[in-house]
């Protein structure tokens, strides 16, 4: 229903504007499988291997990564944004998907703003889960209470 080949370029170009330049290339290289709505053809998921990697957000036309995608766009980027280092105390709570409290921010992408898609990783520099952020980057490591990040995934909610 879809057209693969313009599909594959317009979800690179948001991962480009989201993560920045080169993200798209590295998060989806040729032989990703792209998933459209059957009701209105737009994309909805996006798999490579086998694994689904990101959903499309029909609200925003921003991509929601899954742990796989994170994982791939932590691994593969040149330069890293968007990132928030959890304690290890809080690590097995956010890894099962409960949201990252402030307290527990050990550091963070200065560049972080609310409602953006940030991936939570530990101290080994492993991701541990995705989510959107509450907080700024700033804000984060300034505050010591209050939700920094809405967890949606954590890595062992996908093992």
């Amino acid at each position: 229903m879809g057209d693969q080949p313009g599909a594959l370029r317009r979800i690179r170009g948001v991962a480009d504007y989201q993560f920045g330049r080169g993200a798209g290339e590295r998060l989806f290289p040729e032989g990703v499988q792209i998933v459209f709505s059957r009701r209105t053809g737009r994309v909805r998921q996006v798999f490579l291997g086998g694994r689904m990697v990101a959903t499309l957000r029909a609200r925003d036309g921003l991509l929601c990564l899954t742990v796989a995608g994170a994982r791939r766009l932590w691994r593969e980027a040149p330069s890293r944004r968007l990132w928030v280092r959890v304690s290890a105390e809080a690590e097995p709570f956010v890894s099962e998907g409960r949201s990252l409290f402030a307290r527990h921010v050990e550091d963070a992408d200065a560049e972080i703003r609310p409602r953006e898609e940030v991936v939570v990783v530990n101290g080994r520099g492993e991701v541990v889960a995705v989510g959107r952020a509450v907080l700024t980057g700033r804000e984060m490591r300034a505050f010591r209470s209050g939700v920094a990040v809405r967890v949606r995934r954590g890595a062992a909610e996908e093992s």
